[in-house]
């Protein structure tokens, strides 16, 4: 077994499934019984469905996202050979356009300071950032969804900053983000007797459309909330009513399992439980219908285990693996146009969160040795870790590079996961057609008891080579993951195998 490799899991498989019988074997093993069509269609996972999310406040150290930076392009090469940075985050409402060395800085308004929330602390962001981050895009292969303040600025600065972003990033620039998570404004940025969705789409408005008069052909996600989904529906029902509406890239949101570190019910056993993705289900299917009605797609820009930081012991283990592929197939099988697991170094995301990262003190509230505390990642939660010089890929990372192998491919509702949740199963099933035409069968079996035997029937399918990797490791608290190819027979006899699944891991299966 070797730790993960950065080699790609090519397959994708339009696979569905027109029956499962389940028998419970024995204590430790389940046996289940699949039945695939060989024709079926369902949503296109697009080949850049991966991305990251990071602070803009990264942007103040312009050598961080640089090509001189070899170490963070082979991380982000490492999960995705293509991808999205989203640039955005609490602090980008603190940041301010500095075009020129000896540009002044500008007044800023009166922000009070509340416990929790981004340390009201202004920073520029300079051409020399844009220019290296430009470069850092090509060298890795990634565009980049790029915010713009809101809380603090006006229009025609926020005007100015997208026009010089646009004209360097060029073909690199998927769309601007206006404004990080506003249904929180009104905490310590707005007037909360006043701050709605109303209020915010008419503030919105006049950054979108300034930039819209500079930019050609600018594209928008909104409203990037926190969790509060109610506003994309509101402000779905709101759009007709515009005249010349700035052109929308999608709507977009965030989505973090639960948190601050304290929380006693942020623990790997509820992030692997059913409750989670059925959260998940509902706020896509409302989410989507209002899409439908503004006609554009959706997108999570921002999400992880546990807000402010992570969760030691449960944001940067192999539970998390699990998790973060689960999570991203289960919303690119509702037509998502990309994931974005937010992450950075411990200093930006703490800024970002009120200075501190609540998992710090949980450590040290639990006796951790200066030692211990800095074999974490800082953020917890962060899938590229920066220890020192080196970048290294978290658990969380290899799960969303695992979802990843279906990226570019046709998915399925195969309606598997709900019949094996039915019989008391903790496992998915996910599957697509890569335009290659091989199939791609993905398996997560997060039940930390029962392993999984799989009896494959593909119909049809002609004799064909069959090829599997697993994605696991020692444990669920393990501080690793792995990725090992997995014994099954050379060649598919008649369209018929059969293979396990251990517990609490996650299997690929490649057939063509």
């Amino acid at each position: 077994m070797t730790k993960i490799s950065r080699r790609r899991f090519l397959s994708t498989a339009a696979c569905s499934i027109a029956a499962a019988r389940l028998s419970a074997q024995t204590k430790a093993e389940i046996e289940v019984s699949l039945s695939i069509p060989s024709q079926a269609t369902g949503p296109r996972i697009p080949a850049d469905f991966v991305g990251l999310s990071y602070e803009i406040q990264q942007l103040t150290d312009p050598s961080f996202f640089s090509p001189e930076n070899a170490g963070l392009v082979r991380a982000f090469k490492g999960v995705a050979s293509r991808g999205v940075l989203r640039l955005g985050g609490n602090s980008s409402e603190f940041g301010w356009w500095k075009p020129t060395p000896n540009s002044p800085e500008p007044e800023h308004p009166h922000v009070p300071s509340v416990v929790g929330e981004p340390l009201v602390r202004y920073y520029a962001v300079s051409a020399e950032a844009i220019r290296n981050l430009t470069e850092f895009l090509k060298a890795t292969g990634w565009s980049c969804i790029y915010g713009i303040g809101m809380g603090t600025n006006t229009p025609e600065r926020a005007a100015d900053e997208a026009e010089f972003v646009s004209r360097s990033l060029g073909p690199r620039l998927k769309y601007f983000q206006i404004g990080n998570e506003p249904d929180l404004f009104n905490r310590h940025l707005r007037d909360p007797q006043t701050w709605s969705e109303k209020t915010y789409l008419t503030e919105w408005l006049r950054l979108a459309n300034a930039i819209s008069a500079r930019v050609s052909g600018a594209q928008f996600g909104l409203p990037d909330v926190s969790g509060n989904i109610v506003w994309l529906t509101q402000i779905a029902g709101q759009w007709s009513s515009i005249d010349h509406p700035p052109r929308i890239a999608a709507l977009t949101h965030h989505h973090y399992f639960g948190g601050p570190a304290t929380n006693p019910n942020v623990n790997s056993a509820n992030l692997l439980g059913p409750a989670e993705m059925a959260k998940v289900q509902a706020t896509a299917d409302t989410i989507n219908s209002a899409a439908a009605r503004m006609g554009v797609p959706v997108r999570m820009t921002e999400g992880n285990t546990c807000y402010r930081g992570g969760k030691p012991g449960v944001s940067d283990v192999f539970a998390a693996a699990l998790w973060a592929a689960d999570y991203a197939l289960l919303l690119a099988s509702n037509r998502y146009t990309g994931i974005h697991l937010h992450g950075g170094t411990g200093k930006a995301v703490a800024n970002s969160v009120g200075g501190f990262l609540p998992g710090d003190q949980l450590l040290a509230a639990d006796g951790a040795t200066p030692e211990q505390i800095a074999s974490h990642p800082h953020p917890f939660y962060t899938p590229i870790a920066t220890f020192g010089t080196e970048y290294l890929l978290e658990p969380v990372a290899y799960g969303l590079k695992f979802a990843g192998s279906l990226a570019g491919g046709t998915m399925l509702d195969t309606g598997f996961t709900q019949k094996l949740q039915a019989a008391g199963v903790n496992a998915s099933t996910y599957a697509a057609r890569l335009t290659n035409g091989t199939m791609a069968i993905v398996v997560l079996n997060k039940d930390k008891d029962n392993d999984l035997s799989l009896r494959l029937d593909l119909g049809d399918t002609k004799t064909a080579k069959v090829a599997a990797e697993t994605l696991r490791a020692p444990a669920l608290d393990s501080r690793e993951a792995h990725l090992a190819p997995y014994p099954v027979a050379s060649h598919l006899k008649n369209g018929k195998m059969t293979i396990r699944v251990p517990r609490a891991s996650g299997l690929l299966l490649h057939v063509g």
